[in-house]
């Protein structure tokens, strides 16, 4: 087997289609979720893509001796992919406690144990709201960090001091975070995608729910923004490009192909694209209508950002390569199979 990695928050989006690269990669994966926002049938869909059933601890990282349990029993994990944080914008402003808590302390265990088992590197996945709204776009890596619109974003930018403190003082491993802008899709087999718990916080999945039927409109909250439409821009970029960068973080870490103990990236497309653009691009590549209607604005939304992808492009040697049209297609694929299935 290839070097040992535990994913934590493995069960969920973005994890499983990291845990579905790093093994294609030959890496052997080891994966912790405490299910909190994900489905243990998760794992199965990674093994009929990938041919290999990764190993599954339920567990919460806030668990400090339950993860270090989890070291123990798979001897040798040289590095960490840490997505297990709650991450709904509108929830961290109705319940920032739980944020505070969930994002906080499961990093810091993390870091702790470590040196203890030897971990060599941990990628942070972290994301583009650590800018706020920034002054100039596209933003890149060297933009000011501004003050938090909302406690999730507050936490990512803590978890990102946490990190680069932990660094400066010493510790024996590297990190690297990466700062997301939007994903969105789901991989091309649809064995896995996004399946949120309840009512979807993320734009996509909602979309798609309304788009078959389970949602009676999807909400566009706000177009009096100053954007060509009034309506929010982000930039969307594909889940799998982006489960992809990662694999290429822990390479270079674990291999030590940089000079720096720490290093930041943003991973995004570096286009811009509204919420009702996308609608329209969803309509466009499906053939399919979704009803929509423009509602008063979300309490934490930033306006508008994109990303400056250059840096992760040049100095990382990743690029986002899909296309908006067969992403939006390949996340309404995944909600015609979850309708196959009875799921939803």
């Amino acid at each position: 087997m290839g070097k040992r990695i535990l994913i934590t928050g493995g069960a969920g989006y973005i994890g499983s289609h990291t845990a579905v690269e790093l093994q294609n990669a030959g890496y052997e994966v080891v994966i912790v979720d405490n299910l909190s926002n994900s489905n243990e049938n998760v794992i199965d869909g990674i093994t009929r893509i990938t041919g290999i059933r990764p190993a599954f601890e339920k567990l919460d990282c806030n668990d400090k001796e339950g993860m270090r349990a989890v070291f123990a029993k798979y001897p040798g994990i040289e590095g960490i992919i840490h997505f297990a944080a709650s991450k709904a914008v509108g929830e961290s402003v109705q319940k920032p406690l739980l944020y505070y808590r969930n994002n906080l302390v499961s990093l810091m265990n993390l870091l702790e144990l470590m040196p203890e088992f030897d971990v060599k590197g941990i990628v942070f996945s972290s994301s583009c709201t650590v800018y706020g709204q920034p002054d100039i776009l596209p933003v890149d890596e060297s933009a000011p960090i501004k003050p938090a619109l909302s406690p999730y974003g507050n936490t990512k930018q803590i978890c990102e001091e946490i990190v680069r403190d932990t660094i400066h003082a010493g510790a024996p491993f590297r990190a690297i975070l990466l700062r997301y802008f939007n994903p969105i899709g789901a991989h091309p087999s649809a064995e896995i995608g996004e399946l949120p718990l309840g009512v979807p916080q993320n734009l996509i999945p909602y979309l798609t729910q309304t788009a078959i039927g389970i949602r009676q409109e999807l909400s566009v909250f706000g177009n009096d923004y100053n954007t060509p439409d009034g309506s929010c821009i982000r930039d969307y970029i594909n889940v799998v490009d982006l489960a992809k960068a990662h694999v290429i973080a822990m390479g270079r870490m674990i291999e030590k192909k940089s000079e720096n103990n720490i290093e930041t990236f943003n991973l995004g497309t570096g286009r811009g694209v509204s919420v009702l653009e996308l609608i329209n691009s969803f309509e466009r590549a499906t053939g399919v209508k979704v009803p929509h209607k423009i509602v008063g604005r979300r309490e934490g939304d930033i306006e508008q950002v994109w990303a400056n992808p250059e840096y992760a492009n040049n100095v990382l040697g990743w690029k986002a390569v899909e296309t908006l049209d067969d992403t939006l297609a390949s996340a309404w694929k995944w909600q015609v199979r979850l309708r196959e299935k009875g799921i939803m």
